[in-house]
């Protein structure tokens, strides 16, 4: 039986590292994207407020002129704040989700190295942060500022934009963990590695006696 190429195995091994990487990228895009569309429906909520108010629907105006422009703005303020609430928490779980999956793809599908898993796992734990520590802290003192006037002073008016800043900065912290991980895998030191594995493996199999694989 004719003995199969050794090119055909080059050409598996680089093809089975370049898939997984590809994935691994979508991956990230996918978790890029998510975050992204939250931040613009959150922020697209607050601004349909403004609209609603500036062109109400006429049988809506006699509701609002009953409650008088400010409560009419803190109700409705109110059930978008609710809404984004959801919407965060619902997130910050689904990218638990995805970000052990992603670390575990890296861990088990790929040839990534130590420095990938790394950025990845420091990615999984920015998201734990805010599902169990932010998050909760900013919706407990969110709700208990939601109908009280701006000039009232309670518990909790300075700790929530100290909160809201520790938020904001993980989250930079993770989309700059993101973006370095994506440059990474693509361009840096793990492509090259991922070649030198391929290269050790095609070395093997050059060096063993295969004599099976024409059986």
């Amino acid at each position: 039986m004719r003995r199969v190429p050794h090119g055909h195995f080059r050409l598996a091994l680089e093809y089975s590292v370049m898939h997984s990487r590809r994935f691994a990228c979508l991956l990230l895009g996918i978790w890029f994207a998510g975050g992204a569309f939250l931040q613009w429906i959150s922020m697209e909520n607050y601004r349909a407020v403004d609209r609603l108010l500036d062109q109400p629907n006429p049988a809506a105006s006699l509701q609002f002129k009953a409650l008088g422009p400010t409560a009419t703005r803190l109700v409705l303020r109110y059930q978008v704040a609710e809404q984004n609430r959801f919407y965060f928490e619902a997130w910050e779980t689904l990218q638990l989700m995805l970000g052990s999956f992603f670390f575990f793809f890296l861990l088990f599908g790929t040839r990534e190295d130590k420095f990938s898993l790394l950025m990845a796992l420091l990615m999984l734990v920015a998201v734990a942060v805010q599902r169990f520590y932010l998050t909760p802290e900013i919706t407990s003192f969110g709700r208990i500022l939601d109908f009280v006037p701006a000039d009232v002073y309670v518990p909790g008016r300075r700790r929530l934009p100290i909160v809201q800043s520790a938020y904001a900065g993980v989250e930079l912290t993770k989309l700059g963990l993101g973006i370095l991980l994506a440059v990474w895998m693509i361009v840096g030191r793990g492509r090259r590695r991922s070649g030198r594995d391929v290269r050790q493996e095609l070395d093997l199999i050059n060096k063993a006696n295969y004599g099976h694989v024409d059986r």
